[in-house]
């Protein structure tokens, strides 16, 4: 696919497109609802709003200057708890085309770069490819325990990078 972008830092109409892709997606194919939606623009504003370019990354994948797919990392507690990958998705436009391989690979050269102790992040069984990124990268798969944090009762997993 032509004209596909990788943009480091806040892209104008950012927090409605990301939480726009998770809502779409998370409820056709997991019939999340309102709450994640919700969720999803409210700590992603906060986390723009305290954005700070030396600690923390944010990259939108845009095709013909659209986005379409999104990857955070928040550096807020990363020398004592690990950076924070967030907020990681494509659309179906992008799905299989490397995106999000190159988002995950961005993220975590910019860890290491940044001279983090690890990366982590929170998802939920049944996510493949996701998780076959994960792994691609290093992540293992260190806690699995029954939640609702995303407003849906799944098994929730914390993968983890040591760097």
């Amino acid at each position: 696919m032509d004209d596909i972008h990788i943009h480091r830092g806040y892209t104008p109409g950012a927090i409605g497109r990301v939480a726009e892709l998770h809502a779409a997606y998370y409820t056709e194919n997991w019939s999340f609802g309102v709450y994640f939606e919700a969720r999803i623009a409210t700590e992603l504003s906060a986390f723009l709003s305290r954005y700070d370019e030396a600690r923390d990354g944010f990259w939108t994948a845009t095709v013909h200057g659209r986005i379409e797919g999104s990857l955070a990392i928040d550096g807020q507690h990363a020398q004592e708890q690990g950076a924070y990958l967030r907020w990681f998705i494509a659309s179906e436009k992008l799905r299989g085309k490397g995106v999000g391989d190159a988002l995950i690979g961005n993220a975590v050269q910019f860890c290491r770069d940044s001279g983090f102790p690890s990366i982590y992040l929170w998802t939920f069984d049944g996510l493949q490819a996701a998780h076959h990124l994960y792994r691609k990268h290093g992540f293992s798969l260190v806690e699995e325990c029954t939640g609702t944090r995303w407003g849906v009762r799944v098994n929730e997993q914390k993968f983890e990078l040591l760097l």
